[in-house]
């Protein structure tokens, strides 16, 4: 089989599953859309990249739980309960599906002529730390919300609620570099990038959230068509970008083979 045909097979495997699982993750449409984005990363990627995919899902699912009860309460929880919907699938992915993409067409080109730059090996980097950004900005805002005792809006240092767009504080920045480095040691540890691109996506994941809280403290919301999910697209592409440049500068070779 192709690689092609097993993401279709895998896929539509586990999107059966996931319907008759008592326990939903996403809404219908929103598992038709993982659908669509897992077919594309498999089918790019291979298995790797889509498990690094499917780890950053079941890590930021479940850290969306930690202290449901108290969020919900407090009216600071995310919609349905923590259930996403097709906003948050494309939202959190979608520079993530970019790379895969970008990663078909350099394939297909460097069939023909090998290049002189690994823009495989970038766009696989691109990818992880784009993936890195969303998990760090989701475990920070959560385990924020949750247990963040002292909380700060990022621009002014002041003082404000848990939940607060912009709100920063101790426990979430700390919770949201673990989620990076546990994405991107994944990553690597599947052979997907290298031990030197493990830090070039934690610290893009760290230069990303904190531009992600930059904009939620300051434009989300506040311009047109600035909503969530397209602060969630811009942040990770943040994210993709940063690593991508760090393993340019530091040598794109490093990528695949420290």
């Amino acid at each position: 089989m192709t690689p092609w045909a097993v993401a279709i097979a895998i896929n539509t495997a586990l999107l059966c599953f996931a319907f008759v699982s008592p326990k939903k993750l996403l809404t219908p449409w929103g598992y038709a859309n993982a659908w669509v984005l897992g077919v594309l990363l498999w089918g790019s990627f291979g298995w790797r990249g889509f498990a690094v995919t499917m780890l950053y899902f079941l890590v930021g699912s479940a850290v969306t739980k930690v202290g449901l009860a108290e969020k919900e309460a407090a009216g600071i929880a995310e919609a349905r309960s923590g259930v996403r919907g097709p906003g948050n699938v494309w939202g959190s992915a979608l520079v993530a599906a970019l790379c895969a993409l970008g990663f078909v067409v350099v394939q297909l080109a460097s069939a023909a002529a090998a290049p002189s730059i690994d823009w495989a090996g970038l766009l696989m980097l691109g990818a992880v730390a784009s993936l890195a950004t969303k998990l760090s900005d989701t475990t920070a805002t959560e385990i924020g919300k949750a247990y963040g005792r002292r909380t700060f809006l990022i621009t002014t240092l002041q003082p404000v609620p848990r939940g607060t767009e912009g709100a920063v504080s101790l426990e979430g920045t700390l919770a949201g570099i673990a989620g990076s480095i546990v994405l991107a040691a994944f990553a690597w540890a599947t052979g997907f990038i290298s031990l030197a691109g493990v830090g070039f996506c934690i610290v893009a994941a760290f230069i990303a959230t904190t531009a992600e809280s930059l904009i939620g403290a300051t434009l989300e919301n506040k311009l047109p068509g600035l909503t969530h999910d397209v602060v969630n697209i811009i942040n990770t592409l943040i994210g993709a970008i940063v690593a991508m440049v760090l393993g340019g500068v530091v040598g794109y070779s490093l990528v695949l083979t420290s």
